[in-house]
């Protein structure tokens, strides 16, 4: 949808961005905001998360701020939920169902009723509820399954109202319904308010939160009652638009926006907290587990120049190098890199993640040190998301060896692109569509998931000819020019353009 000089210029029109976490760690969060600023909207990201107090800073010209979940409550939200026959959040609505009884809370306190046996004695009882409330509710049953959704309208709603911004970006599913409630609020008032829906994932394909029977079905019926409510989906893949698209019979295909690296200089050092740029307040001078980590000191998060990966990790240049970076859990399949290392003799691994210290990640590295090969392990924690392509740059090999799981199937994730804009060959799991890119581009090998016999298989082909591998990244038909997120950001603002760009009106008599 693209628009020209005639079209009326950004300044002065007010975004909201809408994203349920702390800001810190969502790289397409912050880029996004940063961009839209860049591009001349007045943009407020608002986050939502268990901090203790409101926190402010800057992204570039975005004003970002945190709001605490933990706010002390009213009886009822500012904000109130459009008339749905459900009693509010917090008016006489029991204890959120689900919950174990007092006695079998009891016995699990008193040692008597392991905890696993618990949650499993309560789920006939949780998909009764769940069959009940939708039932009578049907998509609203959210409002008794997952109660705690208002507390995200609760905090951030009287925010936005106070903005009064023409547009509202909603990052993800749970901030859906707090932008559509803010955007019939304001046109109650007579003000004309857009709605982006931006779905980071395929939510029925998505891993619980938590470990019951309600949290998928709830959280499926708050976004099919709101997404009606956004005037554009934007999305992270082909694939995942075409998901939306047939799950949602929405009118229009949705704008994808790939999650690229940014690729331009750092035009100035961030200011605000070490948070703007990338870091959990954790995570700086964190205690490491693994064999030659360093820790960053938060002086140099706000520094242009990319820390070095090889000296954080006692390295020297010819030493063959494999990196990990992003989150670490179990379905990401870093177990299946450890295991393979005793396969790779002289190998080492960088996990460069949000908290060196988390209990997976010690996990992880118990495991190394069970196979004898702690000494080749190092855990670093994030860098700033405008310095990790630098960063990585210094490995040899990029891993993406993710287990089979819907959203794993469906997206080239952050990770792929910035090993892409790394120039590092990719040994990617055989998860489909990152697996046919690599494939048909030449750079890298695919191995079977949880194989760590074939991941091995796939390392020492890459190792044995990098070079051809990395010559994928070059010539005219090199996929980087697309691959970042300067061309990326295009589509969105030309979308907010499209959205806010009134529709002219014919001229009298005319046809």
């Amino acid at each position: 949808m693209p628009y020209d000089a005639a079209t009326p210029p950004a300044a002065g029109r007010r975004v909201v961005m809408l994203v349920d976490n702390a800001v810190e760690g969502d790289s397409r969060v912050q880029k996004a905001a940063r961009s839209a600023a860049d591009a001349g909207w007045d943009v407020t990201l608002l986050g939502c998360a268990r901090v203790d107090a409101e926190r402010r800073w800057r992204l570039g010209d975005a004003e970002v701020r945190v709001l605490p979940l933990d706010a002390p409550r009213g009886t009822r939200p500012a904000v109130g939920d459009p008339g749905d026959g459900a009693p509010g959040p917090r008016d006489g609505l029991p204890r959120p169902v689900g919950g174990m009884s007092g006695l079998r809370r009891r016995l699990v306190a008193r040692g008597g009723l392991p905890l696993r046996a618990a949650r499993l004695a309560r789920r006939p009882v949780e998909h009764g509820q769940v069959r009940y409330w939708q039932a009578r509710l049907g998509d609203r049953a959210w409002r008794r399954l997952e109660p705690g959704l208002w507390d995200y309208e609760r905090v951030a709603g009287p925010v936005v109202d106070a903005l009064r911004p023409d547009l509202i970006h909603a990052h993800d599913f749970r901030m859906l319904g707090v932008a559509a409630r803010a955007v019939d609020r304001a046109r109650a008032r007579g003000r004309a308010v857009k709605l982006v829906w931006d779905a980071h994932e395929w939510l029925p394909g998505a891993r619980p939160r938590r470990d019951n029977a309600r949290w998928l079905p709830a959280h499926l019926g708050y976004v099919r009652e709101y997404v009606g409510h956004a005037d554009a989906v934007v999305t992270v893949s082909d694939t995942l638009a075409d998901l939306l698209v047939r799950d949602h019979a929405l009118p229009e295909r949705p704008t994808v926006v790939l999650n690229a690296p940014v690729t331009a200089a750092e035009p100035a050092a961030a200011a605000g907290p070490v948070a703007a740029v990338g870091f959990g307040p954790g995570a700086v001078r964190a205690s490491v587990t693994g064999a030659g980590s360093v820790p960053v000191d938060a002086g140099e998060a706000g520094g242009r120049e990319a820390p070095d990966l090889r000296a954080r990790c006692g390295l020297t240049a010819g030493t063959p190098l494999l990196v990990y970076s992003g989150a670490m859990a179990v379905q990401r399949g870093v177990d299946t890199v450890v295991e393979a290392l005793p396969r790779l003799p002289g190998v080492h691994l960088a996990l460069v993640v949000a908290d060196p210290a988390a209990g997976y990640v010690r996990q992880v590295v118990a495991g190394a040190a069970r196979l004898g090969v702690a000494d080749r392990v190092h855990v670093l924690p994030y860098v700033p998301h405008r310095q990790l392509v630098a960063f990585l740059a210094a490995a040899d090999v990029g891993l993406i060896p993710l287990h089979h799981w819907p959203n794993h199937e469906i997206a080239l994730i952050t990770k792929f692109f910035e090993y892409a804009h790394a120039r590092l060959p990719i040994v990617v799991s055989d998860v489909r569509t990152m697996a046919d890119t690599v494939r048909a581009t030449g750079q890298g090998e695919v191995f079977r998931a949880r194989d760590a016999a074939d991941l091995a298989r796939a390392v020492r082909a890459v190792l044995a000819d990098p070079a051809r591998y990395r010559a994928a990244y070059d010539g005219p038909d090199s996929p980087l020019s697309t691959w970042t997120w300067e061309a990326q950001a295009e589509h969105l603002n030309a979308l907010y353009h499209h959205l806010l760009t009134p529709t002219p009106t014919p001229l009298p008599g005319a046809r």
